[in-house]
């Protein structure tokens, strides 16, 4: 009898645009690589390549059976050593802002600036409970129409923003039907580990720039000197009327304070 093959690395998708220095940008939970693609357009412009990854159990990536930062840190040590990239410039949104935050405490050697854009190092309470029922809610063997799916996610959440946000994981099967691109259950199901917070054992000396999103409540005052003892070298910017999601509310702000500092 033939042996399963367990991979230790998921297949993941990704695109590259542009020459030059290589970029890395890592989205946040339920999100892809698509959502950071007008930001990769305009770092391509300043002479960079940029790297977009969906994240395993996300987009177009393969699903797996296990999700927590030390994996996803691990995948993307992985890409890079796949891709011969030997040092890079680093981007991650809210949990690819964490991942990112793992990477940097296991191999900050690697990463010559880091930008965290909208997340801190410590645990959160949570805050996803009505997207995940919203999602739960959309019964694919019922639905016939993505107006529908978007209609439904409407009446739950009533917040366009987030809506069209969720709908960009809906992708339709061969037969015709429709499913979510992400692993939901697994997701769902390991949703503690994206709450936790990332540990510190030595400092990691890579030169960091935190993005706060105004309206967001993300990163804290109170969280500023737990940051800084762990990366001595961080600083901090926050970006006028923009929440949690600052690459939606402020693109182009968030573009010059990114390319301020990875130009600095």
């Amino acid at each position: 009898m033939a042996s399963q093959i367990i991979r230790m690395y998921p297949k993941l998708n990704y695109r590259i645009v542009g020459q030059g220095k290589p970029v890395i940008i890592l989205h946040g939970l339920f999100g892809m690589l698509d959502n950071w693609l007008n930001m990769a357009k305009k770092l391509e412009s300043e002479g960079f390549m940029i790297f977009l990854i969906d994240q395993r159990d996300h987009g177009r990536s393969e699903h797996t059976e296990a999700f927590n930062y030390t994996r996803l840190a691990n995948d993307l040590l992985h890409f890079m050593e796949q891709n011969w990239i030997h040092e890079t410039i680093l981007i991650g949104h809210s949990m690819g802002g964490k991942a990112g935050l793992k990477f940097v405490a296991e191999y900050g050697d690697l990463v010559s600036k880091f930008v965290v854009i909208d997340i801190g190092i410590k645990k959160y309470d949570g805050g996803h409970s009505e997207i995940f029922d919203a999602l739960f809610d959309i019964d694919f063997n019922k639905v016939v129409s993505r107006e529908e799916v978007e209609q439904t996610l409407m009446n739950k959440l009533n917040h366009l923003g987030t809506c069209q946000f969720l709908m960009k994981n809906l992708s339709r099967k061969k037969d015709g039907g429709f499913e979510w691109k992400m692993n939901l259950p697994l997701l769902y199901k390991e949703y503690h580990h994206i709450l936790e917070s990332i540990p510190f054992e030595y400092q990691c000396k890579t030169e960091t720039l935190f993005i706060k999103g105004e309206k967001s409540n993300y990163i804290e005052e109170t969280d500023l000197p737990i940051i800084k003892s762990a990366l001595p070298n961080s600083r901090f910017v926050t970006i006028d009327n923009a929440g949690h999601w600052v690459h939606v509310d402020q693109p182009n702000e968030l573009f010059k304070e990114i390319i301020a500092f990875i130009k600095g």
